[in-house]
C-alpha cells in the first residue's frame, strides 16, 4: 500500500525521497505512518519494476539529490488501484484485541488504559488542524484544483474517527465505573 501512496504523491510533481517523507509526516501521518527507510526502500521498489524514474540533480554545496517522477506505466497502476473493488477495510484493530481480552487484567488498569485513550484522542484531534492546514500549504504548490476536496475529506475522517474513539472510551469508561470488575460475577448491563 506504501508504494501507492508514493505513486499518488509522484503523480502530483517530481518529488525527492525527503520531500515525500516530508508529505507522509506532515499530512499523511494520521493514517498511515511511514518510515523514512521504508519509503526509499519503495522508491527503489517503483523504479525496479518501472513505474518511476529518478533524475540526480546536482547541488552546490551539498550531495547531489534524486529528484523521482513517475511514468505512464506507473500512472497506469495508480489508476487500476484506485480503481480496485477491494475497499481496504482493516481487519486488524489492535485496540479492540486488547479490549476484548482486558477480563484478564486489574479494573483499576483497564479505567486507566481507557482514560489514556480518551487522552490520545484529544491530544490527535487539534493535530487534524495541522494536517487541514498543511493541506492548503500544498494546495498552493499544486496548478490544478480540486484534489484538495479528497484530502479534506480524509482529514474530517480523522476528525469524526477521532472524535468516535473519545465517545467510545467514554462509554468503555463509564461501563467499568458502574460495573464489577474482574474477579466479579458480572458487569452490569
Amino acid at each position: 500500500m506504501l508504494k501507492h501512496g508514493i505513486l499518488g504523491l509522484l503523480n502530483y510533481g517530481p518529488m525527492t525521497g525527503y520531500e515525500i517523507n516530508e508529505v507522509f509526516r506532515d499530512s499523511l501521518s494520521f493514517f498511515w505512518k511511514a518510515q523514512t527507510s521504508q519509503i526509499y526502500r519503495e522508491l527503489q521498489k517503483l523504479k525496479s519494476l518501472g513505474w518511476a524514474l529518478d533524475v540526480s540533480v546536482r547541488q552546490e554545496g551539498k550531495p547531489d539529490k534524486n529528484v523521482f517522477t513517475i511514468t505512464d506505466v506507473g500512472k497506469e497502476e495508480l489508476i487500476r488501484w484506485l480503481s480496485e473493488e477491494d475497499m481496504g477495510f482493516e481487519s486488524r484493530i489492535p485496540l479492540l484485541m486488547k479490549t476484548f481480552f482486558r477480563g484478564e487484567i486489574d479494573k483499576e488498569k483497564n479505567i486507566e488504559f481507557f482514560r489514556k485513550v480518551a487522552f490520545c484522542c484529544d491530544y490527535s484531534i487539534p493535530m487534524m488542524k495541522v494536517a487541514k492546514d498543511n493541506i492548503l500549504r500544498y494546495k498552493q504548490k499544486l496548478e490544478d484544483t480540486g484534489r484538495e476536496l479528497y484530502w479534506e475529506m480524509t482529514t474530517e475522517y480523522g476528525v469524526m474517527y477521532m472524535n468516535m474513539l473519545k465517545e467510545w472510551s467514554s462509554y468503555c469508561l463509564e461501563k467499568l465505573q458502574k460495573g464489577k470488575g474482574v474477579n466479579d460475577e458480572s458487569f452490569d448491563n
